[in-house]
C-alpha cells in the first residue's frame, strides 16, 4: 500500500458530562463554533435595526440589563419575540428534515416536500372559515391538518413497508392536490380573510408574540429531546435494517418515532409562522456538506437552521426596497440550493 492510497481518518475529541462520553469530530466542533457566532452576529443585528436604530454596543448593554428605558422596550419586547422565533422555529424545522431525510435516506425528503406544510395551511384555513378566526383555533386547525396529512401519507406509502422513494412521491402528490385545495378557499372566501390567510400561509414572522411562541416551544421541546435520545438508533439503522436488528434496533420503529417526532416539530413551527419552505431542506444538507459528516447531524442542522431563517427574516424586513415576509426569501433561497445541488450531483456523476 503506497502512502497516497491512505486516507487520514477525522480527528475526534471527547465531550464528557458525568459518566456520559460522547465522540464528536474537530471539524463539526469548529463548524458548530462558526455556527453559534454567527447567529450571535445577526442576533445583535435583527435587534438593532428598524425605524428606532440602536448601535451594536447599545443592544449589547440592554441584554447585559442596562440601557435606557426606551432601548429596553424596543429590543427586549419588541424586537426580542421575533428574533427568538426566528431561531428556535428554524432550529425546530431544520431537525425536522434531518429526520425525515435520515429516516427516507434521500436529501429532498422534507416536510415542505411532502406536504405537511400545505397540510397545516389546510387545517388552518378550514379553522378559519368553520370554526373561529382566534389564535388558539388557528393553532390547533394548523396542528391537526399536518398531523392528518402525515398520516394518510404514512397510510398510503406503508404498503409493503415504508420506503423512502414511495414516501415522497406520495407526498409530492398530496401536497399539490393541497396546494390546489388551499387555492379554491382562498378564491371563495372574504377578501380580507384571504389575504390575512395569504400572508400566513407565505410564512411570516409578523405579528409573532412571546406566548404564542412559548406555547409552541412548550409543545415541541420534549420531541426535539426525543429526537436527541433517537440519535444512536438512527446512527443504527444506517447500517441496514438487517445489521439494526442484530445489534438490538428495531428499524420500522425508529422510522415510525422519527417521523412521528418530526411531524411534531413541523406541525408546532407552522402555528406560529405558517409554512416556512425549504429551510428544513436545505439546513441539513449544508450542515453536512460543509462540516463533511458521513450522517445528518441533528445539533449542526438546528444551527445551520437558526442562522438561515435569522438571516433570511433580516434580508427580508431591512435590506429588500420592500418588507415580505420571510417565506418569499426561504423560497428564493430554496430554489437556488436546488439548482446548486442538481449542478453537484450532475458533475459528481459525470
Amino acid at each position: 500500500m503506497t502512502a497516497s492510497s491512505l486516507v487520514a481518518a477525522p480527528r475526534r475529541v471527547v465531550l464528557a458530562a458525568g459518566p456520559l462520553r460522547i465522540p464528536v469530530r474537530v471539524r463539526s466542533l469548529w463548524v458548530g463554533a462558526a455556527a453559534i457566532v454567527t447567529l450571535v452576529v445577526l442576533l445583535v443585528l435583527s435587534l438593532g435595526l428598524g425605524s428606532y436604530p440602536l448601535a451594536p454596543t447599545e443592544v449589547v448593554r440592554v441584554l447585559l440589563g442596562g440601557g435606557e428605558a426606551i432601548d429596553r422596550t424596543v429590543v427586549l419586547d419588541w424586537r426580542m419575540p421575533r428574533a427568538l422565533a426566528a431561531i428556535s422555529l428554524g432550529a425546530l424545522l431544520a431537525i425536522a428534515g434531518a429526520l425525515f431525510q435520515t429516516v427516507t435516506r434521500n436529501p429532498l425528503a422534507s416536510p415542505d416536500i411532502l406536504g405537511l406544510s400545505n397540510g397545516a395551511f389546510t387545517g388552518m384555513l378550514l379553522t378559519l372559515v368553520f370554526v373561529s378566526a382566534s389564535a388558539p383555533a388557528r393553532t390547533a386547525g394548523a396542528l391537526i391538518g399536518g398531523l392528518g396529512t402525515a398520516a394518510l401519507i404514512w397510510l398510503l406509502a406503508a404498503r409493503g413497508g415504508v420506503q423512502g422513494f414511495r414516501l415522497i412521491i406520495i407526498g409530492i402528490g398530496i401536497s399539490a392536490m393541497l396546494a390546489s385545495v388551499n387555492t379554491w378557499m382562498l378564491l371563495q372566501i372574504e377578501l380580507e380573510t384571504a389575504m390575512f390567510a395569504s400572508a400566513w400561509g407565505t410564512g411570516s414572522l409578523n405579528g409573532v408574540t412571546a406566548d404564542a411562541l412559548g406555547i409552541a416551544l412548550l409543545c415541541a421541546t420534549p420531541f426535539a429531546v426525543a429526537a436527541a435520545m433517537l440519535v444512536p438508533r438512527l446512527r443504527q439503522i444506517d447500517l441496514g435494517d438487517d445489521m439494526a436488528a442484530a445489534t438490538g434496533a428495531r428499524p420500522a420503529f425508529v422510522r415510525t418515532a422519527a417521523l412521528l417526532i418530526g411531524v411534531v416539530l413541523v406541525a408546532a413551527a407552522t402555528t406560529v409562522a405558517g409554512p416556512v419552505a425549504f429551510i428544513a431542506l436545505a439546513a441539513p444538507q449544508i450542515a453536512r456538506r460543509i462540516a463533511r459528516t458521513p450522517t445528518l447531524s441533528l445539533g449542526l442542522s438546528a444551527l445551520l437552521g437558526a442562522v438561515l431563517l435569522l438571516a433570511s427574516d433580516l434580508i427580508a424586513q431591512h435590506v429588500l426596497p420592500v418588507p415580505l415576509p420571510v417565506g418569499v426569501v426561504t423560497v428564493s433561497v430554496g430554489g437556488a440550493y436546488l439548482v446548486l445541488m442538481i449542478i453537484w450531483e450532475i458533475r459528481r456523476r459525470a
